[in-house]
This record gives structure tokens, sequence and C-alpha cells, in this order.
């Protein structure tokens, strides 16, 4: 009777070992492939699933998408500069019998396919093409990697390149040639300003020949931003001297012509400046002081 439970218990864990042998559990975002004696049997859902201990092996394959840096690779592009580029590549599995069948480990190989890859793209193009044009050279990586990886059953989503890296001497030069480009286009500003300035200069002179005025109130203008401040000195420029000078001739000849067509009065009496003062005789040696009228007195002794 003892010998037969123990045979009992021994069938039981036997068969309770079996069990957990035989039972596999396929996550949702795992596939599983099948293999039995060796031959593929098929994929295999997510959810629980049944194995013949021993003779079945189930191999569990992700689904989901993978993170995958590509290490720097240091580069020649097609203008001979060395550069250091690293990339990173997003891949995931869309067929899981192939990325077990076709390959033996599906990461590494897309990790050493990108890395050569990535060195032949960036190799074809300039550096100012490398530094400018980043989303042609990811998406020409992954035409290239998804024709390889279509065999292993990947698919690779995306390549993006993450640093690039230049030597010294060229971080130099490059900075040299944005301040010559700044200077440049500072100059050729400049320039521009300078030929408007001048069109407008040109058609202010226009303006001022048609206005002769215009050019006087001009200078005056400017004596009033002159006088701005307190110690100012006042430049009263030749052609404002010179209208100055033909105004008063204007009105010197303006009372000439008045005084000749004024008429003629019965006695004239000349007048006289009133401010000039006569000049007095210097007494006589012998003494005696004589006094003139300075009205009566010689022509010769008036005051000039």
């Amino acid at each position: 009777m003892a010998t037969l439970i123990i045979l009992l218990v021994m069938l039981v864990v036997l068969v309770l070992i079996g069990l957990a042998m035989a039972v596999r559990i396929v996550r949702q975002y795992e596939k599983g492939v099948l293999f039995r004696f060796g031959r593929l049997v098929g994929p295999r859902a997510p959810g629980l699933r049944f194995i013949i201990p021993f003779a079945d092996v189930l191999h569990r394959v992700s689904l989901r998408i993978v993170t995958m840096p590509i290490q720097s690779q240091g580069i020649i592009t097609r203008d001979n500069v060395s550069v250091d580029v690293s990339a990173v590549a997003y891949f995931r599995v869309v067929d899981a019998v192939k990325s077990v069948i076709a390959i033996e480990n599906v990461n590494s190989a897309i990790n050493q396919i990108a890395q050569t890859t990535l060195r032949k793209v960036v190799g074809q193009h300039t550096l100012d093409e490398t530094l400018s044009e980043t989303d042609r050279i990811n998406l020409d990586i992954r035409q290239i990697l998804d024709v390889t990886t279509a065999e292993w059953g990947v698919e690779v989503t995306l390549v993006e390149l993450k640093d690039i890296q230049l030597p010294e001497s060229m971080k130099r030069a490059m900075a040299r040639q944005a301040e010559a480009e700044r200077e440049k286009r500072a100059k050729i500003i400049n320039a521009e300003g300078e030929s408007l300035a001048a069109a407008a200069l040109g058609d202010a002179s226009d303006t001022m020949m048609t206005h002769p005025l215009a050019l006087q109130l001009r200078n005056l203008q400017s004596l009033v931003e002159i006088g701005v401040d307190k110690n100012t000195t006042v430049v009263f420029p030749a052609p404002l001297m010179s209208t100055i000078g033909e105004l008063g001739a204007f009105l010197t000849r303006e009372a000439t012509a008045a005084s000749a067509t004024a008429p003629s009065s019965p006695t004239s009496v000349p007048v006289r400046n009133p401010t000039k003062s006569a000049r007095v005789p210097e007494p006589e040696p012998n003494g005696a002081a004589e006094t003139q009228d300075p009205v009566s007195a010689p022509a010769s002794a008036r005051p000039q």
C-alpha cells in the first residue's frame, strides 16, 4: 500500500512537471515561432500555448519598435573633410518567422549594416550638404536599410543623424566664412543706402532748381538746427550773403526811383544830420575867442 502511494505521488509530480514544460505564454507584443523536432511548424499568436515537451521548441519574438544607437563613425566626405557622425535607428520585426530563420542575431546584424550604410551615404555628400541636407541623408540611409532588412523580416521605421563632430580647424574656417559673409552683406546694404541717398539728393536738387526759395529755406533750417545748443557758431553760407546783398541793392534802386519821381518843392532846405556835432574852432592866438555859427560858417569849416 505504501509503495502504491509513493508511485501515485511520483506520477502526479511527473504530470505537473510535464504540464509545466508543455505550457507556454506568448505576450501581446510577442509572436511565437514553433519548431517540432527541428522543423518549422508555424507562428503562434499571443496567449496560452501548449507544446510537446522534448519535441517542440517555441521561440518568442518581440514585435515592438527597437531603438538602436549607431556609434560615432569617422567619415571622409566627398570634399575630403574628416567628420565624426553618430546616428540612431528605429526598427521593428514584421515577420517573426524570417527574423528567426533568416538570420541568427537580428539586432547585431542591423547595427553593423547601419554603420556601414551611414559611412557610405555620408561619404557621397560634401560637408555643406551633410550639415544642411540631413533629411535627405536620413531618407537615403533608411531606403538602403529597408532593402537589406526586408529579407530578415525587419522594417526600419526611422533613421536620424544625431551628432556631427567637426575638426577645430574646420570650425574656425567656418566661423571666418560666416564673418566674411556678414561683412559682405553689410557692405552691400551700405552701398544700396548710399545709392538711394544719392537718388534722393538728385531729386531734391531738381526741386530746388525749380523753386529757388527752397534752397534759402533749407539754409535757414540748417541754421536753426545748428543753434539748438547754447554754445554755437553761426555760419552764414555764401548764397545767403549774396541774397542779402541783392536785397540791399534792390531797396537802393527802389529808393532812387521813388526820389526821382517825387514832385520838386519851391524852396529846398537842406536837411542835416542832427546826430553830427559841429566842429568848434580853436581860439585865435591873440586870445580873442570868436564863436561862429555852424550855419553861417564857411563850407570848409563845416563838419563833413
